[in-house]
């Protein structure tokens, strides 16, 4: 018979187990830290309606949409978790408490042209909080605070959220007469770390802006200083438009209540470069860096929208929110060494059985997993240095013997594998829980 060829789709992401276990760790800690601000767990299905699915997406997002028919059918794979939110939302409107505080952590699918660290199937993990009709500028301060527990939670310190609005920017465009052309120059000023400040100047120039316009746009990105002073130079600059000056108000209010939550000016500061490319980012904007890595780009961004729904719903459901491409930035991180995935097994004792009777080791195991140890028998019958070799392979922290001997005398040996001690105790799980608590 022809055997097939072992091989795995393009784009699509396999991990050794040593590697599932930190991409794991990774996983939970973002939960955890989710949690842990009271947003509650949402999981919709990966495939949905095609009708459903499909209300707001166009142009590229619709080529990339995985989609197919069963029967009579039209299926398509989410490919992002805010639509399938939107539907629920709408769907279950009536039995849901506002503000709706929802983490949701799982896998989308983009046909999109695989590349190095770029996938077709990956994890996100988003938070969103909902409000129903309205929802209060203070939202969008506690947003960062997650990014900050967030990323120190992941095991770095030197980050920066970087903080937008994108009113401001869309008064500027209007004082400037350029309104038609506002979400077209907010996507080429968005490349402008990526592209450098000729190259956004040139594509300015193609849109058909005047060289003082392009100036005047260049000029208000580029205002330095402290938060606060760029806060008072935004209102010092005589802009008399009215959603500019909304958009800096609610910038210096969001400002002052992420102090209030305790996230240190040292990890947050005002970058009016960002203005995040897709069109229902209303307000507030977020994207952080990892300062020691830039060249991973913004590890986690979002921002304010008006109307989660619109498609399914005349409810207006404004919210805002932020997303972690975990698959990308775990890949990303592995490749310059920046994590390590040392740890190859779950268990934290093997029990080594050298008796045909396998009562006490079993016995001794479960009293071991009932108290909270991960504990790992080893069933295969091979020599006594072909089961510590696995321990060893392993990297399995503690080895139990349990031979004809420790049942006569209700003795084990228990040794770490680590520092090679091998300490005599009896054979109940407390005296070996006292030990590891050591």
């Amino acid at each position: 018979m022809k055997k097939a060829e072992p091989r795995t789709l393009a784009g699509f992401m396999e991990l050794m187990p040593n590697e599932q276990i930190l991409f794991n760790q990774m996983k939970e800690k973002i939960q955890k830290t989710y949690e842990k601000f009271g947003f509650l767990p949402l999981d919709t299905p990966i495939l949905e309606l095609s009708e459903v699915l499909l209300a707001k997406a166009g142009g590229e997002t619709e080529k990339q949409i995985y989609r197919f028919e069963k029967g009579d059918t039209d299926i398509s794979m989410r490919f992002d978790l805010t639509v399938p939110l939107a539907k629920y939302v709408a769907k279950n409107y009536g039995n849901l408490s506002f503000p709706f505080r929802r983490y949701q952590i799982g896998k989308v699918y983009r046909g999109e042209k695989a590349q190095k660290g770029r996938f077709r199937e990956f994890y996100q993990c988003d938070i969103d909080i909902i409000g129903d009709g309205e929802l209060g500028l203070i939202n969008d301060a506690e947003i960062p605070s997650v990014i900050y527990h967030l990323i120190k939670e992941l095991g770095f310190e030197d980050f920066t959220i970087c903080i937008n609005n994108r009113k401001i920017l869309n008064g500027l465009y209007a004082s400037l007469n350029q309104e038609k052309n506002a979400t077209e120059i907010l996507r080429i000023i968005d490349k402008i770390e990526k592209i450098g400040k000729q190259a956004v100047k040139e594509e300015l120039n193609k849109l058909g802006l005047e060289e003082i316009q392009i100036n005047q746009i260049l000029e208000f990105i580029e205002i330095e200083g402290t938060t606060d002073e760029k806060i008072g130079k935004l209102e010092n600059l005589g802009i008399q438009n009215e959603q500019y000056q909304t958009g800096v108000a609610e910038l210096k209010e969001v400002i002052k209540n992420i102090r209030l939550f305790g996230v240190p000016d040292t990890n947050f500061k005002v970058d009016l470069t960002i203005a995040r490319g897709l069109d229902y980012y209303t307000g507030t904007v977020y994207e952080t860096f990892l300062n020691n890595y830039r060249e991973l780009g913004s590890v986690c961004s979002g921002g304010r929208y008006e109307n989660l729904a619109e498609y399914y719903t005349d409810k207006k459901l404004p919210g805002v929110g932020i997303s972690i491409g975990l698959t990308r930035l775990f890949y990303k991180l592995n490749e310059l060494n920046v994590i390590h995935a040392s740890k190859k097994s779950i268990a934290e004792i093997l029990i080594i059985p050298m008796v045909e009777d396998l009562e006490q080791p079993i016995v001794l195991a479960t009293k071991l997993r009932n108290a909270g140890i991960n504990t790992e028998i080893y069933l295969n019958d091979k020599k006594l240095k072909a089961k510590f070799k696995y321990a060893d392979k392993l990297k399995i922290p503690y080895v139990i013997v349990i031979g004809e001997d420790e049942i006569k005398t209700q003795t084990i040996k228990l040794k770490n594998m680590e520092t090679g001690e091998e300490k005599e105790l009896p054979l109940e799980e407390n005296s070996i829980l006292e030990e590891l608590k050591k």
